[in-house]
């Protein structure tokens, strides 16, 4: 990014000496100006900021660093968190806190929730992906989607299917890696795990089969890599001071954006004209257990509110939680039992005793219909397993609020106003002062007191949030990656591709492994 902001300067100035028309030396007057009032603007606020009174958080830089750092944004953030465990960047118009104090968390969380919102800054960032949903309001529209989704979360009918749905395409993902695993192809298993957990939040979500929608199919190929990339440059404009002149001229990133939404909205829209006409004809294969059906027939109570393009963002939001963070977590998993083969072995021998089964003599349908309830709960170790990755690799690495008033955090440090505030779960992660000397290793053993896994507070795991808005698929997620890992570790062992070289993510809301998870299966015998 820098190395062509600079190609562009040059080209531009160049431009300027050889074709020095009046029009060309007032534009590129005109941009100097420009650059030079913005760095004047950071550059005083950061000398106001210095000269404060006030108990403000350490000075780490300016908003822009994040910027040059951003492809490794989250360990830039951690080493600067090792130095202060709440610091502060500078922008003109406010200050950006970050902090990694379980304290601190638990105040902008649950103490006084009601002060910490997620504001007008942080929607007009993230509306035109997110629009309404969930993730991005407050108020009474967060309560009336969180008041839904408590009520769907905790019918045990939805327990139900969506655990057949975990069982039946961790069967089919068995079968996929088995074709590999015979051939000693090389696989990426990221790739197949967002194909198999987008499989399952279709099914779960809106009651179809992804791979028999006919027309629809290759709409969906297209809709998944639509809503990947919209999720990095939405995610980019919290560093790019110039995204909304960019989306007004609809150019650069702006402009495939604008594309890719559209490709999203397109396919949203049409999944909910389909289910609107099934539930007309009464033709669901699966009675009215997706969720998309319940929410279709609340809104035939209030269809002024509940319109399409409020269930577009209500389920674009499941979609990302139900998605993204599930394959990404996993995806992490596999990749740190490669790296850890006894923890690999012990999960699959946990397994084997949970279910009682034996993987050479039944077919991948069979055993997943082994993994019961009960069976899951015998996975203490596995459920430690998946959670020490989520302490590492959090599915959402960066979270933040806006203050909407003054307040005083636990450690004495002053918020104004207008104040971002932002916990950083990937760096909490790895904090010596929370977690101990080992905090960077890998270890389900932490989370284990006489074989029976413990929680911690969830303002020290930060995975699933905390507070009034912790996160209600929580449950729901750890019973989706504990069917799929069982099953994948029971049928195969697996070894990375190139075991020296170390695994990085891609910056956007969640933690994507950058290039996939490369690696071999290798059948059990």
């Amino acid at each position: 990014m820098g190395a062509l902001l600079f190609a562009f300067a040059i080209s531009f100035i160049l431009l300027g000496l050889f074709a020095a028309t009046p029009f060309v030396l007032a534009l590129l007057g005109m941009l100097v100006f420009l650059m030079a009032a913005i760095l004047a603007a950071f550059f005083y606020a950061y000398i106001r900021e210095s000269l404060s009174k006030d108990r403000r958080p350490p000075i780490a830089g300016l908003v822009l660093n994040h910027l040059v750092h951003f492809n490794k944004l989250f360990d830039y953030q951690t080493k600067l968190a090792r130095k202060h465990m709440t610091y502060c960047m500078v922008a003109p118009s406010h200050i950006e806190i970050y902090t990694v104090d379980p304290a601190n968390i638990e105040h902008v969380l649950k103490t006084n929730f009601l002060n910490y919102v997620k504001g007008d800054y942080n929607l007009g960032i993230m509306s035109d992906l997110f629009g309404d949903g969930i993730f991005a309001v407050d108020g009474e529209k967060w309560r009336h989607q969180r008041k839904l989704a408590s009520y769907e979360f905790s019918t045990r009918v939805l327990r139900d299917f969506s655990t057949n749905v975990f069982r039946v395409n961790a069967a089919k993902l068995v079968s996929k890696v088995s074709v590999a695993a015979v051939a000693a192809k090389r696989i990426d298993l990221q790739d197949m795990l967002m194909k198999s957990t987008l499989d399952s939040i279709f099914k779960v979500g809106f009651g179809v089969d992804l791979n028999n929608l006919n027309d629809l199919d290759e709409f969906g190929k297209r809709f998944t890599k639509a809503f990947d990339d919209s999720n990095v440059v939405v995610f980019l404009r919290y560093v790019d001071l110039s995204w909304r002149i960019k989306r007004f001229l609809n150019i650069g990133l702006e402009a495939s954006l604008k594309k890719n939404l559209k490709i999203i909205n397109d396919f949203i829209f049409e999944l909910i004209r389909r289910k609107r006409e099934q539930m007309r004809n009464e033709k669901l294969d699966s009675g009215k257990d997706d969720i998309l059906s319940r929410f279709l027939m609340e809104s035939e109570k209030d269809p002024e509110n509940m319109t399409d393009k409020y269930l577009r963002d209500i389920i674009l939001n499941f979609l990302i939680a139900g998605k993204d963070t599930s394959a990404n977590t996993l995806t992490w998993f596999f990749y740190l039992v490669c790296k850890h083969p006894l923890v690999q072995e012990r999960i699959s021998q946990e397994v084997r005793e949970a279910t009682e089964a034996h993987v050479n003599s039944i077919s991948p349908e069979e055993f997943a219909e082994l993994i019961t309830e009960e069976a899951l709960n015998k996975m203490q170790y596995l459920h430690a397993a998946i959670t020490d990755t989520l302490r590492l690799y959090p599915a959402v690495p960066l979270d933040g609020k806006i203050a909407a008033e003054d307040d005083i955090l636990p450690d004495g440090h002053k918020v104004k106003k207008g104040d971002d505030v932002t916990y950083m779960a990937y760096a909490m992660g790895r904090m010596t002062c929370i977690w101990g000397d080992d905090a960077e290793e890998f270890r389900p053993e932490r989370w284990l007191d006489g074989g029976v896994f413990r929680s911690e507070s969830p303002f020290k795991f930060t995975a699933f949030h905390g507070g009034p808005r912790i996160c209600l698929g929580k449950e729901f997620a750890y019973r989706q990656m504990k069917i799929l890992a069982a099953v994948l570790l029971s049928f195969f062992k697996f070894k990375l591709a190139d075991e020296g070289k170390e695994a990085t993510y891609r910056t956007m809301f969640t933690l994507h492994m950058d290039q996939g998870l490369h690696l071999y299966a290798f059948p059990r015998t």
